[in-house]
């Protein structure tokens, strides 16, 4: 035997046998994959969870931010301060590095106690006022909390609300607040959804290397198989002459035939899809980001503990009321050395607050010179190019809720930072929030085409299509899925071939 024939020989052995499992998987992925795209995991977005809270009022409010700072354990070590409200009363939220979150009542000035079951009931109330509430206990997590951002406010509070959607809250332990709802016909939808899609069925915890390599080496086999089926189909398709059937696949049994037909249809696709799969998982970390990642505290320029806008929040309330902006949070900030406060109102529309010589305004915006000036201290190599971005780009662009990067920001206009690095890092920063809301260097763009862009089309131009795009996505995996449906049936007879070779050599 030549060396190309046990070459094709041995390409048609492994897609026999890495197709006996990876066909229930690849039926699995398919099917899952065409739910994803209208129901997605639940995460609790900026909107969703701003839109709950009471705007907050200059009655009663609040005690000075030094005041709150003087509760924490270590003041130094507070790099947040956000003035929310739990259940329509006042707080301050100290967020400490490396330590968690702190709660302190702005208007007692007392550190709040971690949250308990009577909290959590007054936190669910106050997000669906108009609903039963049944305090189910505490979780560290479960399958719908594996976000790492959950990290600290662990333990969970789980709340069941009796309303229309049946909605199951999840209370955070450490600030009282509600960080996860997960109405009953997304959970039920996500059990065939991304809950199948994922194996989240083996995922024990946020960082999990089991689930994560089992995923790797999972979806490894599936490429193999699709790509030597694709081998093993055009090797035994008859381009020119047909067979003696008059057919050009040599398959009589219709599964076979169909396996081999939509196999050679939508290789390609299933290909990609299999690919970027793999990809997805980051195997060996071969797209984490490469060299020194931009330095977030220099582009402040001081430590929110030291450098904050010596400004009440009653007077920061009236002011924002004069200019008809009623906001449900208020966050003590610094960019550059500059102290100012971001405002969020319901909707999550944003005002800054800044001192103008000894008058503080409210202004809708950063200036693209104030930006830039920041983002210079960003890494330790100049800034070669910058662009004002009006339109998403293939990198920085908005998603629907049901994706996995739904829960992103992505507000225009946009500042796009080039560095003169190695690695070539681009930065793009929101003139809104003065938030670096996304760095990428060369490795991460690769990352984004060979993941999101084969698994999920989306670049901007293909977004915008919308029903289009879903369409075509739908009817490329029933293809995908077609073909591992033949392919469970063909997997099916093998094993009935093996179990009856052993049963007779067991004889």
């Amino acid at each position: 035997m030549t060396i190309a024939a046990r070459a094709k020989r041995l390409t048609y052995l492994i897609h026999r046998w890495t197709g006996v499992g990876a066909c229930m998987l690849m039926a699995l992925w398919f099917f899952s994959g065409v739910v994803m795209l209208f129901i997605g995991y639940p995460k609790f977005t900026p909107w969703e969870r701003l839109a709950a809270l009471p705007a907050l009022t200059s009655e009663n409010c609040c005690i000075p931010v030094d005041a709150a700072l003087a509760v924490s354990r270590s003041p130094a070590a507070v790099h947040e301060i956000v003035l929310t409200s739990i259940d329509k009363h006042p707080y301050y939220r100290l967020h400490e590095h490396p330590g968690g979150y702190v709660m302190v009542d702005a208007v007692t000035g007392k550190r709040a106690k971690p949250a308990d079951c009577d909290t959590a009931l007054a936190s669910a109330h106050a997000f669906l006022p108009h609903a039963e509430a049944d305090y189910l206990g505490q979780v560290e997590e479960d399958r719908w909390t594996h976000s790492r951002g959950l990290n600290p406010h662990r333990p969970l509070h789980q709340v069941q609300m009796n309303d229309a959607d049946h909605t199951l809250l999840y209370v955070s332990s450490t600030t009282g607040q509600v960080v996860m709802d997960a109405p009953r016909a997304q959970r039920a939808w996500n059990y065939v959804g991304a809950w199948l899609h994922w194996l989240y069925m083996f995922r024990d915890r946020s960082v999990d290397p089991v689930w994560t390599w089992l995923l790797i080496i999972l979806s490894a086999v599936g490429t193999v198989t699709a790509i030597t089926g694709t081998l093993a189909g055009v090797w035994r398709w008859r381009f020119g002459k047909r067979y003696k059937s008059g057919a050009r696949t040599p398959y009589r049994e219709s599964y076979l035939r169909w396996h081999h037909i939509t196999g050679l249809l939508f290789a390609g696709f299933i290909f990609t899809w299999m690919f970027s799969g793999l990809m997805s998982m980051n195997p060996l970390g071969i797209f984490d980001a490469k060299g020194a990642r931009p330095n977030l505290s220099a582009y402040r320029g001081g430590q929110i503990a030291n450098t904050h806008l010596a400004l009440t929040p009653a007077a920061a309330l009236n002011l924002l009321k004069k200019e008809n902006f009623q906001p449900v949070e208020i966050e003590w900030r610094v960019l550059n050395g500059q102290a100012y406060l971001l405002a969020r109102n319901a909707t999550a529309a944003t005002r800054l607050i800044v001192q103008d010589d000894k008058q503080f305004i409210v202004r809708d915006r950063w200036t693209d010179a104030e930006l830039l000036h920041a983002a210079a201290q960003l890494l330790p190599t100049p800034v070669v190019t910058h662009q004002n971005i009006l339109q998403y780009d293939n990198y920085y662009y908005g998603r629907q809720v049901e994706a996995m990067r739904g829960a992103d920001e992505r507000r225009l206009p946009v500042i796009r930072a080039e560095f003169a690095d190695a690695h070539n890092t681009w930065s793009y920063i929101d003139p809104y929030t003065g938030d670096v809301a996304l760095s990428v260097d060369a490795s991460q763009r690769t990352s984004r085409w060979l993941f999101s862009f084969l698994h999920s089309w989306d670049v901007p131009a293909m977004l915008k299509t919308g029903l289009w795009r879903d369409a075509v996505l739908i009817f490329l995996s029933l293809g995908g899925f077609l073909m591992s449906i033949t392919g469970i049936v063909i997997a099916y007879g093998r094993m009935r071939i093996w179990a009856g070779k052993l049963k007779r050599a067991a004889a």
